[in-house]
């Protein structure tokens, strides 16, 4: 991939450990509460509205209220109000969460590495502005990683395509000289595809279907694939 000048890459489940921060943020907010069906409520949840979000159903902060209802007569809680959802969030899972952000070990020797390289880097991920960059300040690589274009800022969610040509233009990229890196196969790597920028699948996890030959297990690869 020689003609590559730019690396754009997502966010959760690339840099930052999505995953394991929601994980741990379920359990901390619930505590004793949390039973296998309410843990299995809760990530359907996240699943189904966040895909409701990508797709424009929803709002972000909608989609945030929405899991909570789905959630809550699991628990045999009351759904309040719209206003009351949004202070038990701040207060309970969305508290929980911020306290379990952390990068992976891989992000910061890999854009360093391509930096030493010539490839500019930057980062497009869905979610709100706020959050994202609050994420990316936390785990150390907001002054590292380039420019931090969101969906919260663009109005485009990916697998849009549209949204990495945006994201191309606000960077000042052609996109056929851009890769773009991320964890979800359809959301990412055929988002990206579908825009014209090359892509790569982050399988962390040894899940990339078995047609997808652009796979690398950790971003410590990506140097030298770029090379």
């Amino acid at each position: 991939m020689s003609d590559v000048r730019t690396v754009l890459l997502d966010l959760d489940g690339v840099l930052m450990d999505h995953t394991s921060a929601a994980r741990e943020a379920v359990r901390a907010w619930l505590g004793a509460r949390l039973t296998p069906e309410v843990e299995a409520a809760w990530f359907a949840a996240q699943d189904l509205r966040l895909a409701q979000w990508r797709a424009g159903g929803l709002g972000w902060e909608e989609q945030r209220r929405a899991r909570l209802r789905d959630v809550l007569p699991v628990l045999g809680e009351r759904i309040g109000t719209d206003d009351e959802l949004d202070a038990q969030w701040a207060s309970g899972y969305g508290a929980a969460y911020r306290r379990s952000w952390h990068g992976f070990e891989d992000a910061g020797p890999a854009i360093r590495a391509l930096h030493d390289a010539g490839v500019r880097t930057a980062v497009l991920t869905n979610g709100a502005e706020d959050q994202q960059t609050a994420k990316l300040r936390t785990i150390g690589l907001l002054d590292l990683v380039g420019p931090v274009l969101t969906a919260g800022a663009l109005g485009l969610r990916k697998p849009d395509p549209r949204a990495f040509l945006v994201a191309c233009e606000r960077i000042g990229a052609d996109p056929s000289a851009v890769l773009y890196v991320g964890d979800e196969h359809e959301v990412d790597v055929l988002g990206a595809r579908g825009a014209g920028l090359g892509a790569v699948l982050l399988d962390r996890d040894g899940t990339a279907p078995p047609d997808e030959t652009a796979v690398i297990r950790s971003l410590a690869e990506l140097p030298a694939l770029v090379r």
